[in-house]
């Protein structure tokens, strides 16, 4: 028996060599486990941090942008504006064109009139009927009378 009780001796201390063994291994997980958990909330910082700047950025991009896109729109109604000016003033600038073209074909028709052989001084002569006294003639005079104007009243 004194063996046995030799032997518990020996498990004995064989035992606490094992449970200090096994203390020192818990102690060992608990503080690798405290710097896992020390360095996973570190690397969560930094993460959240990360995420804070780029949020950061995205705003200040965000209203940069929203500050170019008011340029652009204040550039388009500007240049909107100035272009339905000049449409109009193009309008305008068709209708006279087109009225002064008109007067020049008729000044042109005039002209031809004038230039036609078949008048004298701008006197339509008749050629084939003889000039006559009578009241008929009268009126047949005073239709062939020449057209006289000034240059002024074809300004425009």
């Amino acid at each position: 028996m004194a063996s046995s009780s030799g032997n518990s001796n020996s498990s004995g201390s064989t035992l606490l060599q094992i449970s200090g063994s096994e203390e020192d291994l818990h102690q060992l997980m608990d503080e690798r486990k405290r710097k896992r958990m020390e360095s996973n909330r570190e690397s969560a910082r930094r993460s959240r941090m990360r995420k804070q700047k780029y949020l950061d950025d995205l705003m200040a991009q965000l209203t940069l942008l929203r500050k170019d896109n008011n340029q652009i729109l204040t550039s388009i109604n500007f240049i909107t504006h100035h272009y339905f000016n000049i449409e109009a003033e193009n309008s305008v600038l068709r209708a006279q064109f087109m009225e002064i073209s008109q007067r020049l074909d008729s000044l042109n028709h005039i002209l031809n009139y004038l230039n036609d052989p078949t008048l004298n001084n701008g006197i339509w002569v008749y050629e084939t009927e003889p000039f006559e006294t009578s009241a008929d003639s009268f009126t047949n005079f005073t239709l062939n009378q020449p057209i006289v104007a000034s240059a002024d009243i074809f300004q425009y």
